[in-house]
């Protein structure tokens, strides 16, 4: 693997596995796999090109158990979270792109395709809580998190939630354009209700939002009480899943003290710093541990990405 992991490395990668086409150009297999995502924020102009996960971390890895929680019924339903709506600053304003504005752009059929292959897959191994992370900080992971909540979102009946637990630096009230109602620590530690806490967009979408950074977040994310607390939301509002928009993987301890929890990860890719040395140590830092589902290329070359008619 060359130390910078291009476009051209990645649908190389493709050929291995057998692929379908879609109407929309996209290849896609029926297992995991990488895929390409571009920021359209970025100078380039590339698109969304699902590819294949290797096929040694999947065989490794035993899928995780169904899960499968009693409602509590001294918890909020889902139908009880409060409803806010996103502000409108998100759309010209901040720096994350929300592709969610144009359905017909590819980057909305893009994440389109992850989430239906996201959702066949959770379905099939009784999977609920899946991870977003990235090598290095600055890669996307939260571009990456709250368009593809956003593409689940659309999914009729569907139920997702994305919680905020890039807990050193929160940044999904602000892309949202969203007023916490406080921070995560104290949610996750049991001092404020599910109900105080959590917030729905939509009749298919709720967050968990954070107002303030927690220089202790490793020992929060891995603490009984985050657990607990997890495990009794999921109960309460029995959600499909649950997207955690986490931190970077090599920058911080965050991520590894929270695997436990998880069912599988994505992990984003950027194409202007990434390297392939640091995509490898991620992988040995999943091993035998979380299933890799797939990698995301973001700010991917636009000539490095073919098109289809």
């Amino acid at each position: 693997m060359r130390d910078l992991h291009t476009a051209e490395d990645l649908h190389a990668e493709m050929l291995d596995t057998p692929v379908v086409m879609s109407k929309a150009g996209m290849r896609h297999s029926i297992r995991p796999r990488r895929a390409l995502v571009n920021d359209n924020g970025d100078k380039t102009d590339a698109r969304i090109v699902p590819a294949t996960v290797k096929s040694h971390v999947q065989t490794a890895l035993a899928p995780a158990s169904p899960k499968s929680y009693a409602p509590d019924t001294n918890l909020p339903r889902w139908h009880e979270l409060d409803q806010v709506d996103p502000g409108t600053s998100r759309k010209d304003n901040t720096a994350l792109p929300v592709v969610d504005a144009a359905r017909d752009s590819a980057s909305v059929r893009a994440f389109d395709q992850l989430r239906t292959r996201l959702r066949q897959i959770t379905q099939e191994h009784g999977w609920t809580n899946i991870g977003i992370t990235t090598p290095t900080s600055g890669c996307g992971n939260t571009f990456t998190a709250m368009n593809l909540a956003l593409s689940l979102s659309r999914v009729k009946g569907s139920r997702t939630v994305l919680m905020d637990f890039n807990l050193r630096r929160p940044g999904i009230a602000k892309a949202f354009d969203i007023t916490p109602r406080g921070s995560m620590r104290d949610f996750l530690m049991g001092h404020a209700p599910i109900g105080d806490h959590m917030v729905k967009v939509s009749d298919t979408l709720a967050l968990g939002l954070n107002n303030s950074a927690d220089a202790e977040a490793a020992e929060t994310l891995q603490s009984a009480e985050t657990a607990h607390t997890m495990e009794r939301m999921r109960a309460a509002l029995q959600p499909e899943i649950v997207l955690y928009d986490l931190p970077a993987m090599l920058t911080h301890d965050d991520v590894s003290a929270f695997l436990p929890q998880l069912d599988g990860v994505l992990l984003v890719s950027d194409g202007t710093q990434t390297m392939g040395r640091e995509l490898m140590e991620c992988e040995r830092l999943l091993n035998n541990q979380v299933p890799l589902l797939g990698v995301v290329l973001n700010r991917a070359r636009a000539d490095s990405i073919p098109r289809y008619s």
